[in-house]
């Protein structure tokens, strides 16, 4: 048959092959160190840093990431993830089941806090290094397990917008990938300094670090300090590259 001609459309060839072919080609899309995507990623942390809206959504995808890292930390000693949710207030809560006490229990309770920037200075470095499009699709896994294991609504509804957008940039963000990804990266460890802030003088007895306090017996402002160096490495890793890009 022929496949073109005056007034007629031609044919495309839509086969399984050609789509698994385009999406590895997404997946997969690898480029030196480009200086050019540092801008966007800058300007991005320059909105969440003076504008309130944009800082407490980026709060919100701190607190999805600090329940994350519950999760992750939980399943990979051996925990079993049951679920999370977020509250209207940013506050977050995990639950895993196992052991009351013991070392996986202190490594699951401990890795909330630096998850946000461990993650953040992650995303920024691949996607300055060209891996952006394979970390968006890793993001997509991993929202996709946390949609199923959201405990709530809202909890559903926020991931399932986190995971529209991660899924928009994928597909149409072409060379705006690396710079909207790192953007996202830089204010996840802006996040996590706020976090981190806010967990400092915070007086609820059931903080993260004052847990760690009852199941080590050690001072609960130990803990802080370990956060504290985490954010501080994130921070530093990613100043030093950026500052080669300037």
């Amino acid at each position: 048959m022929h496949a073109g001609g005056p007034g007629r459309l031609p044919l495309v060839n839509l086969s399984w092959t050609d789509t698994w072919n385009d999406l590895l080609a997404r997946a997969s899309n690898v480029v030196g160190l480009d200086p050019g995507v540092l801008w966007p990623a800058l300007a991005i942390l320059i909105v969440v840093l003076i504008w309130a809206p944009a800082r407490r959504w980026g709060r919100t995808l701190v607190t999805i990431v600090h329940e994350a890292g519950h999760a992750a930390v939980g399943l990979m000693v051996g925990r079993r993830f049951l679920g999370f949710v977020v509250s209207r207030d940013l506050s977050g809560h995990a639950v895993t089941a196992g052991k009351p006490d013991g070392p996986g229990r202190v490594l699951t309770t401990w890795a909330g806090y630096p998850a946000p920037a461990a993650l953040g200075a992650a995303v920024v470095l691949l996607a300055l290094h060209g891996w952006a499009s394979a970390v968006l699709v890793m993001g997509l896994v991993i929202l996709a397990v946390l949609l199923v294991m959201s405990r709530s609504i809202r909890t559903a509804g926020l991931v399932l917008l986190v995971g529209l957008l991660t899924g928009a940039l994928w597909w149409w963000g072409g060379a705006w990938r690396a710079g909207v990804a790192s953007g996202v990266g830089l204010a996840l460890i802006v996040g996590a300094w706020d976090s981190l802030r806010d967990v400092a003088v915070s007086r609820e007895p059931e903080q993260d670090h004052r847990t760690l306090a009852r199941l080590t017996g050690t001072p609960a402002a130990l803990w802080l300090v370990t956060w504290f160096l985490v954010d501080a490495a994130a921070t530093g890793a990613v100043v030093l590259v950026v500052r080669d890009l300037l």
